[in-house]
């Protein structure tokens, strides 16, 4: 029985089993989620946004300020918490006299040329010059720049100036324009070492660029700086000297360009002299064009019989820019400073014509508007107030070197001596080439045995290879010159016979005069 039941039951189980296995799975309705349409959607996101402009009005009007201030702090180290970038904000004017922040303008010349990315741009035309466009970001614009290997980015923005309570102003406050800074905070020392110095440095190497040369003058009795727009053509491949000279001036004013730290290193204010002198018609004046054009500096022309006295010499002088050229001409001419450290002896008046005496007190006072001493002019070269600004030359000019005083003319004050004199026959090389296009002629041996034997200028050769008329052509102008210089050299011949002769006929009086004079 024990054994039958046990089969009873295992029947039982396997009946069972089959069962289940062919009874079918419950299954369960789906849910259907309701869909809402789009109005539905936008009009929930408005509601939203209604209430949260609702909500943040209230707060601001009826929220004390300590502690809407505290919560905005607050919220300030949190996000810098939370963030790992570091912000610079670099702004349009500084203080609350609206005061124009040179570092703005020169970030904005820099990423004129460096908002590769940027979509929106703005022109504008650059203030110091008229004629050329500069594009820069637009307002709310981004742009990426790398330096050394690190990824940085550019945000430009502006504040609006809040609303006026007090009525209508003539004088509305100005947009104030901004850029910003962002990078990653574990390049922070680099950034602000080393990037932003590099933004610097080129952004003003592009205003540079980008500005028009001026020349400014001191003349009409004013005390201050006037200027025009500098357009002088001058260079100095065009200029009618040896071309070792020539290259020994352009080494000399490029090296002083890149020797700021050297000055600095050697205690000296960066600056140089250079003193131009020889005949009129050398070329003194070009020469300082061309420095000017080799260099992008701007040109200061000091009349000195303008200037009152020393104070305002030295105002003038703190006035002047870097990258510029002070240049005073024919220094000999401008006031009596030779004469200033020795008591000048005075004629009886009896040996004084009349003329001479009408001359020399309208002389006397035409100078008597300026108290300029040589003190204070030495001083205006190389004392304290010499270094207000760095990067600058000082240019004195004369005909006649031997009248200047030596304190004037040492080495330390005028650094570098150039003396400009007569054409050579590479000089008038030069001359052909620019008035002429030539290279070559057979008339050119002729012209170089006369230039060895003549003095003349080089304005003098260039009057003549000047075509006078469309029909003077090269030949022509050659055929001038060397006429030109064939009666210089017999002018010339006559002037030293005629010189013999006067030696010899006062030779033979003072020859006379002896024999006269045993003879008694």
């Amino acid at each position: 029985m024990p054994i039958k039941t046990h089969s009873h039951s295992i029947l039982l189980s396997s009946s069972l089993h089959q069962s289940i296995k062919l009874k079918k799975k419950p299954t369960f309705p789906k849910m259907i989620l309701p869909v809402k349409s789009m109005p539905d959607t936008w009009s929930a996101v408005g509601s939203a946004l209604v209430t949260f402009i609702f909500f943040w009005d209230m707060f601001r009007r009826y929220c004390p300020p300590e502690i809407r201030s505290y919560l905005e702090k607050c919220t300030a180290r949190l996000s810098g918490f939370l963030n790992p970038n570091i912000q610079v904000s670099i702004h349009e004017y500084t203080g609350n006299h609206l005061r124009p922040h040179e570092a703005y303008s020169i970030v904005d010349a820099y990423l004129s040329s460096n908002s590769i990315d940027a979509k929106r741009l703005k022109a504008e035309m650059v203030k110091e010059n008229e004629n050329k466009l500069m594009l820069s970001m637009d307002e709310y614009e981004k742009t990426t720049d790398v330096f050394n290997g690190v990824q940085v980015t550019w945000i430009s923005g502006k504040v609006s100036p809040p609303p006026q309570t007090g009525g209508f102003s003539y004088y509305p406050e100005p947009e104030r324009r901004f850029y910003k800074l962002k990078f990653h905070k574990c390049y922070k020392k680099m950034m602000t070492e080393e990037y932003l110095e590099h933004v610097i440095r080129k952004g003003r190497e592009i205003q540079a660029r980008n500005r028009q040369r001026k020349l400014y003058t001191n003349g009409h009795s004013k005390s201050y700086w006037s200027h025009i727009v500098f357009e002088h053509p001058a260079k100095f491949a065009t200029l009618a000297m040896e071309p070792e000279k020539k290259e020994e001036i352009v080494d000399d004013l490029l090296t002083f360009t890149k020797s700021k730290d050297y000055y600095a290193r050697i205690g000296k204010a960066w600056k140089r002299g250079y003193l131009l002198y020889g005949p009129p018609g050398t070329g003194k004046s070009t020469m300082i064009a061309a420095m000017a054009n080799l260099l992008d500096y701007d040109v200061y022309d000091l009349e000195l019989t303008s200037v009152k006295d020393n104070t305002e010499l030295r105002k003038l002088l703190t006035e002047t820019t870097t990258k510029s050229i002070i240049v005073i001409e024919d220094i000999d001419c401008s006031l009596d400073l030779t004469g200033q450290r020795t008591k000048k002896e005075e004629k009886p008046a009896e040996e004084k014509p009349e003329k001479v005496e009408k001359k020399s007190s309208r002389k006397e006072k035409e100078e008597s508007g300026s108290k300029v001493t040589l003190s204070g002019l030495l001083n205006f070269i190389d004392g304290l107030w010499s270094a207000c600004a760095g990067e600058r030359l000082i240019v004195f000019t004369t005909n006649y070197v031997d009248k200047l005083d030596p304190a004037l003319t040492r080495r330390g004050r005028m650094d570098k001596h150039i003396e400009l004199s007569y054409c050579k026959y590479e000089g008038f090389k030069v001359l052909a080439k620019n008035y002429l296009e030539l290279d070559r002629h057979p008339l050119f041996q002729t012209i170089e045995e006369l230039i060895q034997e003549v003095e003349i200028t080089p304005a003098d050769v260039a009057e003549n290879l000047m075509p006078k008329s469309a029909k003077e052509g090269p030949d022509q102008c050659l055929q001038n010159l060397i006429c030109i210089l064939k009666e210089t050299k017999n002018r010339k011949c006559r002037e030293v016979k005629d010189a013999d002769t006067n030696e010899d006929a006062e030779i033979i009086e003072d020859a006379a005069a002896v024999l006269d004079t045993h003879a008694i």
